[in-house]
């Protein structure tokens, strides 16, 4: 489905087709408004979500992620973000603060700097001796000293044929590698290097200049303190405890995209070398850039949905709980000395008191919003017009219309998902045609055990739908082509039958509310859970169920002693949310791993030989 060489949108005749998401009477207007929006920016895709009040109300998704296939967007679908991980980055950075693990003042490089213990960045020789003044406000706010507008790249910018202006190595990835020798693709901290090595354009805090590097730099002091990756510091510290689980780095080939990601659309047919070195000239959206070195300024890709609900935790309002102190989030928005207009992390208009971020790279575009008036917005799109000249004014302006064309908001939260999916799946083969499924149940109300066969396309429930479960294979209800609900209630076991040994089968649980808070609506929690593979006998993708491993103490602190009953293991541990934080390989016997570097939260450890699995939750005090 996912083709590395889709190209350029024809700007003529672009068709949006019907809006997807819970409505209400009186959404029709906004509807339209954003119809519009999209054909007079020939927009092939579009999500978009508002909250009020603390609470999403609108949540809605118009056109198509793929245009070729005719796949309709929908509010669960993910776009890249592109500079909206801005603000993200800022929250960790905020959050960290607030924990006391560094100040804003504090310094990040040179000897006595944050990073001074950095396995790469510690040893890059650089002789502009200001930098060893940059502190952690100045990168949020831009401040920094460099300067993306001076121009410092060679004319051709080798190997490029063609010459860079200004410098951003975030455009010219292949020059970087070239200049260093390194491997290709190219890594974050080889960005920062490079303009470490280049100096500063102004002494730090006295110029706004605004800067993907600078936030480059505070997601490795993010890795320096929590002993994670970014990414996983993000979702199991921030995003998994607000039960936001749509949201993950960004991959740059369609073949690795995430199994609910849009495709996009560029405009002109423009294309660049592939940041993989092969010398083809490639889609920018596929390979002309290195998404996958973006992190902390603009790796981030998400739901609408999600987006909403990490803004509706630090904006600020009593209608519901912030993750931040009050002084912590005044610090983050209080403009920077260097410009009325930036704070740290977000755009600021302190006469509406009004925050913001914008986004976009070839192939997207995005806006988030906090608005004075209580309403939270996010928009996403698979495609940035460059050819209009109004783009980006109509698009500021959307949510805005938008909400004033709403005149009665309904009493549903439709950001009111589960926190946590099933997981632990165990498969026992009853018969040639039939098995057994128990899980451990999340935290949903209720949940639907999806069955398909492994060679039919995936598909997901859609929100505010019910679904008819049959325990007979293909008798309950079909979501999209040939996905059959085989259970729909409360329980963790089923039996499925009218199955065929000869086949394989893909299995999912998907906990869901439907409750007085969302309206008597569904709300399916996709995010984070798996799809398990086997046929009628046993697992066949992935080893049989069976008890090899026991493990003590529980909760456990700083170390986790294992007792593997089998031969030779591997064990992996990873959040709920699946982000693997820690690997590795077991003996016969005793084996004790250290889990130091892990933050307090509840885990799952899977340990699994050729022929078996065992997979257990762990808690970390």
């Amino acid at each position: 489905m996912k083709n590395l060489y889709l190209l350029t949108l024809l700007l003529s005749t672009l068709p949006v087709f019907a809006q997807n998401g819970i409505d209400y009477t009186g959404y029709g207007s906004a509807d339209q408004i954003v119809t519009d929006f999209m054909n007079a920016q020939a927009v092939p895709g579009l999500s978009i979500a508002v909250s009020r009040d603390g609470k999403i109300k609108y949540s809605k998704s118009f056109g198509e992620i793929d245009t070729d296939n005719h796949i309709a967007t929908q509010p669960y679908n993910l776009f890249r973000i592109a500079s909206v991980s801005k603000p993200i980055t800022a929250i960790a950075i905020m959050k960290m603060i607030e924990e006391g693990r560094f100040n804003l003042t504090d310094k990040v490089f040179g000897a006595s700097g944050i990073l001074k213990d950095h396995p790469q960045v510690s040893t890059y020789a650089y002789t502009d001796t200001r930098i060893d003044d940059i502190t952690v406000q100045n990168l949020l706010e831009h401040t920094a000293g460099w300067d993306r507008g001076q121009d410092c790249f060679p004319n051709p910018t080798t190997p490029y044929p063609y010459y860079f202006s200004g410098c951003d190595p975030i455009n010219a990835p292949l020059h970087v590698t070239e200049k260093y020798g390194a491997t290709n693709p190219i890594t974050e901290e080889l960005y920062i290097r490079f303009l470490l090595e280049n100096g500063l354009d102004h002494a730090p805090g006295t110029q706004y200049a605004y800067s993907n590097i600078g936030y480059l730099v505070l997601g490795e002091i993010i890795e320096q303190y929590s002993g994670m990756t970014y990414e996983a510091y993000l979702q199991t510290q921030i995003m998994q405890p607000l039960g936001i689980y749509d949201m993950e780095m960004g991959k740059n080939l369609p073949q690795n995209f995430n199994e609910r990601e849009s495709l996009y659309y560029g405009f002109g047919g423009y294309t660049n070398l592939s940041v993989y070195g092969t010398g083809q000239q490639v889609p920018w959206e596929y390979g002309g850039m290195n998404i996958e070195a973006m992190d902390a300024h603009g790796g981030w890709i998400a739901t609408a949905r999600d987006l909403v609900k990490l803004l509706n935790a630090v904006d600020g309002f009593s209608t519901s709980p912030d993750i931040l102190s009050t002084s912590s989030i005044q610090t983050m928005i209080t403009p920077s000395t260097a410009t009325p207009g930036y704070a740290k992390g977000w755009s600021v208009s302190p006469y509406h008191s009004n925050w913001w971020h914008s986004g976009g790279v070839p192939g997207t575009a995005s806006y988030l919003v906090r608005t004075s008036g209580g309403f939270n917005f996010a928009i996403i799109l698979n495609t940035r017009n460059d050819g209009s000249a109004n783009f980006w004014t109509k698009l500021d302006a959307l949510g805005f219309n938008v909400i004033n064309a709403i005149f009665n908001w309904p009493n549903i939260d439709l950001g009111a998902f589960p926190k946590v999916n099933a997981t632990a799946y165990a498969i026992q083969p009853e018969s040639s045609t039939s098995v057994t499924v128990n899980w451990d149940n999340g935290d949903g109300g209720e949940r639907l055990v999806v069955v398909r066969e492994s060679t039919d396309e995936k598909a997901y429930p859609l929100d505010g739908t019910d679904y008819a479960a049959s325990t007979i294979f293909k008798s309950g209800d079909a979501i999209g082509t040939d996905n059959y609900v085989v259970y729909n209630g409360s329980g963790s076991t089923v039996t499925i039958q009218g199955l065929d040994a000869s086949k394989n089968y893909k299995i999912r649980v998907i906990e869901y509310n439907k409750n007085t808070v969302t309206d008597g609506h569904a709300l399916y929690l996709l995010g984070g859970n798996v799809e398990e593979e086997f046929n009628t006998s046993g697992l066949s993708a992935t080893p049989q169920e069976k008890e090899i491993f026991s493990m003590y103490p529980v909760p456990a602190h700083t170390d986790l002693n294992i007792q593997l009953l089998e031969s030779d293991a591997k064990y992996e541990i990873t959040s709920i949310n699946g982000q693997l934080v820690k690997q590795g390989k077991l003996v016969q016997g005793k084996n004790t791993i250290s889990i130091a570097g892990l933050p307090t939260g509840v885990f799952l450890i899977k340990v699994s030989t050729t022929a078996y699995q065992s997979i257990k939750k762990v808690i970390v005090q």
